[in-house]
Formats: structure tokens, C-alpha cells, sequence
């Protein structure tokens, strides 16, 4: 009985981590569907009518996601697995007759973590070192077009439309904008084009490349920024953007909002 609830324990955590992937996605999915049919809902609510087998579908799919995941992140780094073994650990667990002790399997687990860690490491500085050399090709030809400056900083700017407004005082200015972000490959990471709603903030507030570059504009402007790995996230990784890339946003400035109005 310890066993089984040691083990019990452990998983509870784990798949923790795939029901919050999954929330997730079916809320992605609810806001892009948003009428469901009386039909629709008569058959989910018919699958399972009691408490006991609704709980109990519940761990056995939290199991099952938990699973799934993982071994959609081994595959994505070409790391193996056995779907017998899987299969056979599962039920032995189920039946409390596992062919290891708890301790082994926890060797066993925290061995496979190691691996996928390492793999991932490896992969995420293989994909630095790229970008860094892709960063640095793509910014010294873009350099030679027409109409790109380039600061002393090693921002890059163009200017698709000029204003005739006020440019931000200090890099403490709160201005409204619209924007779009892009990787060197067009990948759209950001877009508050897509959200349907400017976004507000003061420029201290955001990547070095937009504090310097937003400055530059004046209301009713929209510029193309290239911004450098190091103006930019630099070696972190966040959704889209992997380590030291080299990023480009169109940026138009609306408005150099007041400090009253941007606490309202």
C-alpha cells in the first residue's frame, strides 16, 4: 500500500502539468468557437453519469496526457521509447506488482529527465549559436538597403510612414502603439494587430531596441525595427523566440499618453 501511494503521489504532480497544457488549448479553442449546439452538449454530458466514473475517466486521462507530452518532447528531440514497456509499466502499477522497487523507478525516471534536460540544452545552444550567426548575416545586408539607418547602438530602423505629432520625452514616456513582431524567417510571434487593441506602456517598460527606437518616432509614425539579440531577449527564450535572436517589429506610435490618462 505504501507503494501505491508514493506512487499515486508522484503522478498526481506530474500530470498536473499536462491538464494545465491542456486548459490551455481548450481555451484557445473556446474563444475561437463560441457557440456549442444543444446536441453537442446532450452527448458530452451523457458519456459519464455518476461522480464515481467521472473521477476516476479524470486520473486515467491526466495519465494519459501526462504521457502524451512527454513523449511528444522526446520525439521532438529524437529520444526513443518502448511502447510495450510503457504499456507493461502502466498496468504493473495499476495492479501494485511493479517489476521494480519505487526507489529504482525513481532512478530510472530521474536518469530519463537527465537525458531529456541535456538534449534540450544541447538543442537550445545549437539553436543560439544559429541565430547569432543568422543575426548578424541577416543585419549586415539589411544595413546596405535604402532607406535603413542603422544607430550607433546597432539598432536598425525604416521609416514606411512619417508623422507630424511629438516624439517621446524620456524613456519614462508611456506611449500607445500598434505593433507587429516577426522573426528573421517572417514567423509572427506578437501582434496587437491580432489581439484587436493598441497596447499601452511606458517605454522604460520593454526591450532596449523599442526603448531607443519608439523614441525616435513621432506620433502618427510607423517604423520597421531590426533589432539585435542584445537589444532584444538576448539568450532567453520566450513562446516563438528562442535564444539570441535577432528580431523584427513594425511599430506605429498613436500616442504619447498622459500620465493621468495612463493610470485611468
Amino acid at each position: 500500500m505504501k507503494k501505491t501511494t508514493l506512487a499515486l503521489a508522484v503522478l498526481s504532480a506530474l500530470v498536473l502539468t499536462a491538464c494545465q497544457k491542456q486548459e490551455t488549448t481548450d481555451a484557445t479553442a473556446t474563444e475561437a468557437t463560441t457557440e456549442v449546439s444543444a446536441a453537442e452538449m446532450d452527448a458530452k454530458e451523457s458519456v459519464y453519469s455518476t461522480e464515481k466514473e467521472n473521477h476516476s475517466y479524470a486520473l486515467g486521462a491526466s495519465m494519459g496526457l501526462f504521457a502524451q507530452n512527454r513523449l511528444a518532447q522526446q520525439k521532438d528531440l529524437s529520444i526513443e521509447y518502448d511502447e510495450a514497456a510503457l504499456m507493461a509499466g502502466f498496468t504493473d502499477g495499476l495492479a501494485d506488482a511493479t517489476k521494480y522497487t519505487v526507489s529504482e523507478l525513481q532512478e530510472f525516471t530521474r536518469a530519463a529527465d537527465a537525458i531529456l534536460k541535456a538534449t534540450q540544452d544541447e538543442k537550445a545552444n545549437m539553436a543560439s549559436a544559429t541565430n547569432v550567426a543568422e543575426g548578424l548575416a541577416y543585419l549586415a545586408e539589411n544595413a546596405k538597403k535604402e532607406g535603413v539607418t542603422t544607430t550607433a547602438s546597432g539598432l536598425q530602423y525604416e521609416v514606411i510612414t512619417q508623422g507630424d505629432g511629438e516624439s517621446p520625452a524620456s524613456p519614462a514616456t508611456t506611449v500607445k502603439v500598434h505593433y507587429k513582431g516577426t522573426l528573421l524567417d517572417g514567423t509572427e510571434f506578437d501582434s496587437s494587430y491580432s489581439r484587436g487593441e493598441p497596447a499601452t506602456f511606458p517605454l522604460n517598460r520593454v526591450i532596449v531596441g523599442w526603448t531607443e527606437g519608439v523614441q525616435l518616432m513621432q506620433e502618427g509614425s510607423k517604423y520597421r525595427f531590426t533589432i539585435p539579440s542584445d537589444m532584444a531577449y538576448g539568450e532567453s527564450a520566450t513562446g516563438k523566440i528562442t535564444p539570441n535572436s535577432t528580431l523584427i517589429f513594425e511599430v506605429e506610435l498613436l500616442e504619447i499618453v498622459e500620465p493621468e490618462a495612463a493610470t485611468n
